[in-house]
């Protein structure tokens, strides 16, 4: 079993954000990058991940948290060209949802020459 301290250590060490909400919306925790990456940094852990998003946001995250909760695994939430978002859900060992995350990915760039 992984202590918390190493498990906080090995998503701090993750070059994109990590943002984990329990099943109520509240920010439980969050990595380096998301702190860095999310206006309010720290501030945002406690509060509702629906205070940091406009009502069609809300609308998105409410439906996709409903099919997590259904059993779904994981879904798309934002595609731009640029980056895609995903909620993908967290579970204990019986299956039981504690929550979920949200994924980034960034498409693959050229790196030759450089």
């Amino acid at each position: 079993m992984i202590d918390p301290d190493t498990m906080a250590a090995m998503l701090d060490s993750l070059k994109d954000p990590f943002l984990f909400a329990d099943t109520n919306h509240t920010i439980r925790y969050m990595n380096h990058a998301a702190v860095a990456h999310y206006r309010g940094g720290r501030t945002l852990l406690g509060r509702s991940l629906f205070d940091c998003h406009n009502p069609r946001s809300q609308a998105i995250m409410r439906e996709v948290f409903d099919a997590l909760v259904a059993g779904e695994t994981e879904r798309r939430i934002m595609d731009k060209p640029d980056q895609r978002i995903y909620m993908r859900a967290v579970r204990d060992p019986g299956g039981r949802l504690l929550g979920y995350y949200e994924r980034y990915e960034w498409p693959w760039k050229d790196t030759a020459g450089s």
